[in-house]
């Protein structure tokens, strides 16, 4: 979800406001998810690189973080949307991360979307983590090397409970990853667009998925 910062200097507006325009631009995209009947909906929110921001701008973040979960929990429970983190987001604080932890516990029912946040999320750490795991399990005599293979790691990765990634897509004109499921998107469709994230809307979220459509899925079996 890239783009807020370009998004608010276009309009000589602070950094925060891009931010605050990217959360209504997250409201809007997981209706549209809800409404197309997508299994489950990832949003890259905050990077493990994003602190290294200026300490406003981190601050500003987790403000708007806290008000998110306070704000669109009946939401959530309304639509029917499961809460799910991935990445380390006891690294907010303790205020933050109870607020987290009971919209995870409360939303832990329902089965229309699972809403996935990335935060404090980089993927070469995650996939660091995993193989830490099975070089410990290894070490202990738990598992032979011969047993390590893609779907031994892939078991370790906090995305092991969920289905296998379809589409990935990036906005604001980058086309590149940053750190963002890498192991997942090896067979993702990716979808890079111009639109900055605060722009983003249900049109926006229908034509990416109309590309996937388009995509031809290989594999590399053929």
């Amino acid at each position: 979800m890239d783009g807020n910062g370009r998004w608010a200097e276009r309009r000589h507006l602070p950094r925060v406001a891009g931010h605050r325009a990217g959360a209504e631009a997250v409201r809007r995209t997981m209706q549209a998810a809800v409404d197309a009947g997508v299994e489950v909906l990832t949003l890259y929110a905050f990077s493990s690189e994003n602190w290294r921001r200026s300490v406003e701008e981190v601050s500003d973040l987790t403000g708007l973080m806290r008000f998110y979960v306070e704000r669109e929990l009946e939401t959530l429970q309304r639509e029917q949307v499961r809460l799910k983190l991935i990445g380390d987001p006891g690294a907010f604080g303790p205020e933050l991360s109870g607020k987290l932890h009971a919209a995870l516990e409360r939303t832990a029912a329902n089965n229309r979307l699972t809403l996935v946040v990335a935060l404090n999320y980089g993927s070469q750490a995650e996939i660091a983590g995993a193989a830490r795991e099975l070089a410990r399990r290894a070490v202990a005599g738990e598992v032979t090397p011969e047993q390590i293979d893609e779907a031994a790691l892939a078991g370790l990765l906090q995305t092991h409970d969920l289905p296998p990634l379809d589409l990935l897509i990036r906005t604001s004109g980058e086309v590149r990853l940053s750190n963002f499921l890498l192991w997942q998107a090896a067979y993702a469709e990716l979808v890079f667009t111009e639109t900055l994230w605060p722009d983003f809307d249900e049109e926006a979220f229908k034509g990416a998925l109309a590309e996937f459509t388009r995509r031809q899925r290989r594999f590399g079996g053929r």
